[in-house]
């Protein structure tokens, strides 16, 4: 099979008949072999009954339900583990994202064996104030912190090789940064092509400035996990031991400093009295602390199971 096509959503029940219109169009003028993979993220329209009809108008739809709102990674991630397809390719499904761009998406993947190429939005029809600025301060960041160099993280329209996507796990809301993800894992050649974006046709955008908050505090959560997600202890223990050492030092200046005075008989004060009695007390305990974080999170690492993060009420044509 030549491509997956995997589609989250999340009440877009106006857009899908155009959009599996649209991508059967492109598929058939290009002759490609293909699966369209909606995940239906918890929808309270009609979404999922559209999805029913298509899956059974054309099998090659293919369709997964969850129970109630999970986020777009864990709906990623359920697409991830179906798809069969040579080339994976994520889209979303608001007509925002032009499945006319799927054919060159692709021979980049298999002629100029990217393992990734992302979409990038250069021109969007978005609000300045609401998405665009935002948006480019928080892919400056992303730049700066994980080293992979593309213009727009957050372009839902993505083309990989089916071993990336077997090989990476999104979780939480690291749908963001699934190029991160594969550069953290081995796959180095990230590509990325301007895309045509969209003004949005029917509904409302689901996202809100809080996406960009979280996206922040992903973002630390990813360069945290990519430098130390195996070896916990490395930070924690060395920050646990610095502290301790601080704590040490400012315990022997004290001892010192009394046995200096009482060695030369001078006045003498309460070691509770001196400020550096609480310096050394609080780095100690706090270097004692961190410590042990280190050692418990190796532990964990060492002894956690896969927890299932979503519940699937049905799928259809899987």
């Amino acid at each position: 099979m030549n491509l997956s096509i995997i589609i989250p959503l999340l009440n877009e029940s106006e857009s899908l008949p155009e959009l599996h219109s649209w991508i059967v169009r492109v598929m058939t003028a290009n002759h490609f072999s293909y699966e369209v993979i909606f995940i239906d993220d918890g929808s309270t329209d009609n979404s999922w009954k559209l999805i029913e009809t298509l899956s059974a108008q054309d099998p090659n739809v293919k369709g997964i339900r969850f129970l109630r709102n999970y986020g777009k990674s864990q709906a990623l991630h359920a697409g991830f583990a179906k798809a069969q397809g040579d080339v994976i390719i994520t889209m979303d499904a608001d007509l925002q994202d032009s499945p006319d761009e799927i054919p060159e998406l692709y021979h980049m993947i298999t002629d100029q064996q990217y393992d990734l190429v992302s979409g990038w939005k250069k021109k969007r029809y978005d609000s300045v104030v609401a998405k665009n600025l935002p948006s480019k301060l928080f892919n400056w960041a992303a730049r700066k912190t994980s080293g992979v160099q593309l213009n727009d993280f957050n372009c839902g329209l993505k083309a990989y090789k089916n071993i990336v996507i077997k090989n990476i796990e999104v979780s939480g809301e690291m749908h963001r940064y699934i190029p991160v993800l594969a550069k953290n894992a081995g796959f180095a050649k990230i590509g990325e092509k301007v895309v045509i974006h969209q003004a949005r046709k029917y509904g409302t955008t689901k996202f809100g400035m809080e996406r960009f908050i979280n996206g922040f505090l992903d973002l630390i959560t990813i360069w945290f996990l990519s430098r130390f997600g195996k070896r916990p202890m490395h930070l924690f223990g060395a920050l646990g031991v610095l502290m301790f050492s601080i704590g040490f030092l400012s315990a022997g200046y004290i001892g010192f400093s009394k046995l200096f005075r009482l060695y030369h008989h001078q006045h003498t004060i309460l070691v509770t009295s001196n400020p550096w009695f609480y310096i050394a007390l609080t780095t100690m305990i706090i270097g004692t602390q961190l410590f042990l974080a280190g050692f418990l999170g190796e532990i964990i690492l060492r002894t956690k199971n896969n927890e299932e993060r979503y519940k699937i009420a049905e799928k259809v044509n899987i």
